[in-house]
């Protein structure tokens, strides 16, 4: 039953990817019909990260008066109805009103469900949701590109992704009662720690606390948010950086990129086999290092197949930090107030992929693309300094309750 129930998981989160690369992939037709300028695509794309922002920080109380079934299903309804109103939408205004519960329906879906599996599942579970969103991610844009190419009609497009997403909607329906019944088994989907509202920074007062004055929460979100803002930004500036410095050709930068995604993707599939043998903590400590050295390697005047070696590097480090680190949250924090953190941590995540990636942009507007390498690497590096620092915290309070522990029974 509960290996069932994960299938079901990962079909929601492939789900959810499949919308996320859509809008890139579909504009240059889509501002043609539309006789839009260019930038539209980005004033959209920051209507539907607003929605994602607002409704992973309101998930927390939604999630816990709703459960995550229902907010899942009815998230995905609504993503599904704003991607059926993409196909249908006749002026740029509809196409902002659509992106509206687009975006607040993946953001319910993305803190639901990983707080979700990182409640009730082990690590591995982790790591592999987040390869399946890559699939998802990887699968959208193909879609696209068959009707754009075949029909000239990303209209077409858009409708068989929302008929893929209405599939789930009746999937999820059918299954809801199964969210209580598989979460309250215990038998074969505990995390790897028994324990886990008593260890990491959980003591006896956590509880009655409020979400942000938990100690090290603030830490995490620095973490989440330039781990994002690396992410997207590689994805976002790297085939500019590599044209523009290293003097490759277009669909050669592009391809490079790719093969940096797919090191992400296929480095969660991996980690989620090492996660058996080593815990989340040492794991997100050796995706920074390697991801940090990745970023370094780019700095260095060497051939351009050394960057691409830097590039694959970058992708592979940050292959395990991001499901890891969510996947400690119930850890960290304790399971009363996982699932509100989880929505700050979501929020926040967003929030780096939708701003960092264009302040790069401003800058190098006005200075140069080469500032590339040193942006990548200062982000890696904050995200190092707020983990470590975070591990610090988690050290000298599972010490304190030691102690605290030895005092009571003596």
């Amino acid at each position: 039953m509960a290996t069932f129930f994960l299938v079901i998981i990962y079909l929601a989160f492939i789900s959810l990817g499949l919308p996320d690369s859509l809008l890139g992939v579909a504009w240059p037709t889509m501002k043609s019909d539309y006789g839009a300028p260019l930038e539209t695509a980005g004033l959209l794309f920051m209507t539907i990260a607003a929605g994602t922002i607002v409704s992973s920080l309101a998930s927390g109380r939604i999630l816990n008066r709703f459960g995550t079934g229902i907010v899942t299903f009815f998230s995905c309804l609504m993503t599904s109805g704003a991607l059926l109103g993409f196909h249908f939408a006749h002026s740029i205004f509809w196409l902002f009103i659509c992106a509206i519960p687009l975006g607040l329906g993946a953001g319910a879906v993305d803190s639901g469900l990983n707080n979700y599996v990182a409640s009730h599942y082990k690590a591995h579970h982790m790591s592999w949701l987040h390869c399946f969103w890559g699939v998802g991610a990887t699968l959208g844009p193909i879609i696209m590109a068959q009707f754009i190419s075949g029909q000239h009609s990303w209209r077409s497009g858009y409708l068989v992704i929302a008929g893929l997403q209405f599939a789930l909607v009746v999937i999820l329906f059918f299954t809801l009662p199964l969210w209580n019944k598989v979460g309250g088994n215990s038998n074969g989907i505990s995390t790897n720690e028994p324990e886990n509202t008593k260890s990491g920074l959980v003591d006896d007062d956590t509880d009655n606390r409020k979400p942000m004055k938990i100690k090290g929460v603030k830490l995490a979100l620095v973490s989440f948010l330039f781990y994002c803002g690396a992410e997207a930004t590689m994805g976002l500036w790297g085939s500019s950086y590599l044209v523009n410095m290293k003097e490759l050709s277009a669909d050669v930068a592009a391809r490079w990129v790719s093969l940096y995604f797919a090191g992400i993707t296929v480095g969660r599939f991996i980690t989620g086999f090492i996660t058996l043998k080593i815990s989340n903590r040492t794991l997100i400590r050796m995706g920074q290092w390697v991801a940090l050295a990745g970023a370094m390697l780019l700095f260095l005047s060497l051939p351009a197949t050394f960057s691409l070696i830097g590039f694959i590097m970058v992708g592979l480090g940050l292959a395990p930090i991001f499901p890891c680190m969510l996947h400690e949250t119930p850890l960290r924090f304790g399971q009363k107030h996982s699932q509100t953190i989880m929505g700050y941590q979501m929020a926040v995540a967003y929030t780096g992929s939708t701003f960092l990636p264009p302040l790069l942009g401003f800058i190098a507007a006005h200075l140069t693309i080469g500032i590339f390498p040193f942006v990548i690497a200062s982000f890696i590096a904050i995200m190092l300094l707020g983990s470590e620092k975070l591990n610090l915290l988690l050290n000298r309070n599972k010490l304190i309750n030691v102690k605290n522990n030895n005092s009571t029974v003596i």
